[in-house]
């Protein structure tokens, strides 16, 4: 099993965007030393606990400042972006990560963001916006030398070469592109299923492991239609860690500290509106005032020691069939560097080690 992470990023509303950006790098470059595989940095425009517009400007910096991993949005969301002007964007940005970069993409899920873009995600537009978008991209990479697309949402012309040498030229270093991940939260996911339709990487988002475990059902479902067999060990899973000496400890800095402050006052709230919080709870019985960032922790999240957080690992991969890559969930400790700097380490040092050698059928 590789670890990686996956950020939204998440920052308190009153951590300016500057400093905010900072502590996404600081993460960043943690993990690079801590030898995490790859990174996902996402993209929101109307959220301010996640909020940053553009992935690519962190990605670029990042690139920069650290020498292994692999990092990339996670992702676009495809109906905010004219499909070419991304296609030379994602193209260029992956000739400067010499063979670093990851693609993510995905189609929206805040209403907030579908009235700022007069995207109808009630009707299902934005998935429509999404794999049309896509399409388009992977046109404008591939050896087709000419096309006129004239699509529900977008007309893109690839033309040949106009006065002498003017044509579409910029395409990606790596061939035919980078690897593409997609993420998805829904049961019946869509996304997931374009995941396993495209053999695209499948990135299941923070529910409870039963119902994440659903999600192959979607990726399987989505590989059927195009005759492929998917990969469990392409399936990334994301989740809150925080890993501390003790078991007290780590309950204490996790939902005692900035994890509990964003889930009690951004995410959760978040889930409930879109009818999610059942998806929280190990048990259908259990009322909704009962799942608080304290409960999460004792059974969604991965909490405790070493030894106690490597035995939920085990439990959540038995859970949910296997998959291949566990990415931690980023949070803004700003205000207490050492103790996220510290977990980070114990995930890597003591705990991950115990699962190198497991690999999904």
């Amino acid at each position: 099993m590789d670890y990686g992470l996956f950020t939204m990023p998440s920052h308190p509303p009153e951590r300016s965007l500057y400093d905010g950006h900072q502590w996404d790098l600081q993460q960043l470059r943690w993990a690079d030393e801590l030898g995490f595989s790859e990174a996902w940095i996402g993209e929101h425009h109307t959220a301010p606990w996640e909020p940053h517009p553009s992935p690519d400007l962190l990605v670029a910096q990042a690139l920069m400042q650290t020498q292994r991993m692999r990092i990339g949005p996670g992702g676009f969301l495809m109906p905010y972006h004219h499909p070419a002007e991304l296609a030379n964007r994602v193209a260029m940005l992956d000739h400067i990560a010499q063979g670093r970069l990851n693609f993510g993409v995905a189609a929206s899920g805040l209403p907030s963001d579908w009235a700022l873009f007069n995207v109808d995600g009630n009707a299902g537009q934005h998935r429509e916006m999404t794999r049309e978008a896509l399409d388009i991209v992977l046109r404008l990479w591939s050896d087709e030398p000419e096309f006129d697309h004239k699509g529900k949402y977008w007309h893109v012309t690839k033309t040949g070469t106009m006065i002498g040498t003017l044509r579409p030229h910029i395409t990606p270093l790596q061939k035919p592109h980078p690897p593409i991940g997609v993420a998805g939260v829904s049961k019946g996911s869509d996304t997931l299923k374009l995941a396993g339709e495209r053999g695209f990487w499948p990135m299941s988002l923070n529910l409870n492991p039963t119902y994440v475990g659903s999600h192959w059902e979607s990726v399987e479902i989505g590989a059927a239609r195009t005759g492929r067999t998917p990969k469990r060990a392409d399936w990334r899973l994301v989740r809150e860690v925080f890993v501390a000496d003790t078991d007290a400890e780590a309950m204490r800095l996790s939902a005692g500290g900035m994890m509990g402050r964003m889930m009690r006052e951004y995410f959760l709230p978040l889930l409930a509106f879109f009818q999610f919080t059942e998806f929280l709870k190990h048990s259908p019985d259990v009322p909704d005032s009962d799942v608080t960032p304290e409960y999460c922790a004792k059974h969604n999240w991965l909490v405790g020691s070493p030894a106690t957080v490597a035995r939920r690992l085990d439990e959540i991969y038995d859970e949910v069939g296997g998959f291949g890559t566990l990415l931690l969930f980023c949070f803004d400790y700003v205000d207490n560097p050492q103790a996220w700097r510290h977990s980070m380490e114990l995930l890597a040092r003591e705990v991950m080690p115990k699962f190198k050698h497991l690999v999904p059928k």
